[in-house]
């Protein structure tokens, strides 16, 4: 009996150690990677085993567990030379991008390009479908064109990369003032200028979930090529306001701006309410993380990290031009 046992645990030690050696031999390329999105992706893969190469300029300070390939991806000569990475994650923003990356890699199987629903204008029908027509959108202007432009030249150049647009992303790492705006009126015990009556929805992906995503993309291999992703549900900026307050432990408390001004002057999203059909992503990943949930663990970062977020001036705006609505 105890050699039956012993020889039961060999056979899982011997799948266990394939296994994570099987992952360690892979190589993931991540460009950038030392913000946000392409940030907490390369932190995922290294904590799932995987040896994780990021290239940027090295102007900031880098994950652990990365390797470093220092250059200007529109400059990168012969850095990827010798080198095979079973999957490329590409946070591009132009088809230059995507050129120069496509150029300057000799050996590659899988590439994820992550996109965004900005390629979708404000006056199309939705939700807003894969299949639906791509063209400027008033309220993103050129990082939705060029987004457009990215997406064309890497299918033009290889059919079978994949191409995922989120919407408004968020969780830990997120150096973009929106969650963490709402985080600091709630710290400071602040009212909150709420646009109108606060019935605009929003539609968000929690960063994790894009990863998880990633994953399927590339172990399973959809016939499809470009998805959607998101939550499927989404949520009136009242309360998005109100979660946000009480993952911080407070209550939120409103303040209402009827006022014919830019609501981007105080509060963190255009005037624009739109929605994806998740449909695709649905069919693959039925699960996401829960909005509360996704909060918490961003609350829970961005306690620590307030000093790694752009912040805009929104309360400076509301202490000038909102004063007399003050208590």
């Amino acid at each position: 009996m105890r050699d039956e046992q012993s020889s039961l645990d060999s056979i899982i030690g011997d799948f266990y150690y394939k296994e994570h050696s099987m992952r360690y031999d892979k190589k993931i390329l991540i460009t950038g990677g030392t913000v946000f999105v392409s940030r907490y992706i390369a932190e995922y893969y290294v904590a799932k085993g995987y040896d994780v190469y990021v290239i940027n300029r090295n102007t900031r300070e880098q994950s652990e567990g990365v390797t470093l390939i220092q250059a200007d991806r529109h400059d990168i000569g012969d850095k990827l030379s010798d080198l095979h990475f079973d999957l490329v994650i590409d946070t591009a923003y132009t088809a230059y991008d995507v050129e120069t990356m496509l150029d300057a890699l000799e050996s590659f199987d899988d590439y994820v390009l992550i996109s965004s629903s900005a390629v979708y204008p404000e006056y199309e029908a939705q939700p807003f479908k894969e299949d639906t027509p791509k063209a400027v959108n008033k309220f993103w202007g050129k990082y939705g064109t060029d987004k457009i432009e990215a997406e064309t030249t890497l299918m033009d150049r290889n059919p079978n990369a994949y191409i995922v647009r989120p919407p408004y992303l968020y969780g830990p790492m997120n150096n973009v003032y929106r969650e963490a705006f709402v985080f600091d009126c709630a710290l400071a015990d602040r009212r909150f200028y709420l646009p109108r009556e606060g019935e605009m929805k929003l539609q968000f992906f929690y960063i994790e979930d894009l990863c998880r995503f990633i994953d399927i993309l590339w172990n399973e291999k959809p016939s499809q090529h470009i998805y959607n992703v998101g939550n499927k549900e989404t949520v009136s900026i009242r309360d998005w306001v109100r979660l946000c307050y009480n993952v911080a432990g407070k209550n939120a408390e409103f303040v209402n701006i009827y006022d014919d001004i830019e609501q981007r002057n105080y509060f963190s999203f255009y005037d624009y309410e739109y929605y994806l059909d998740v449909t695709g992503q649905e069919q693959l990943m039925p699960e996401t993380k829960p909005l509360v949930d996704g909060l918490s663990e961003a609350f829970e970062w961005y306690k620590n990290n307030m000093d790694k977020v752009n912040k805009k001036p929104f309360l400076e705006y509301i202490d000038k031009n909102f004063k007399e609505r003050r208590i």
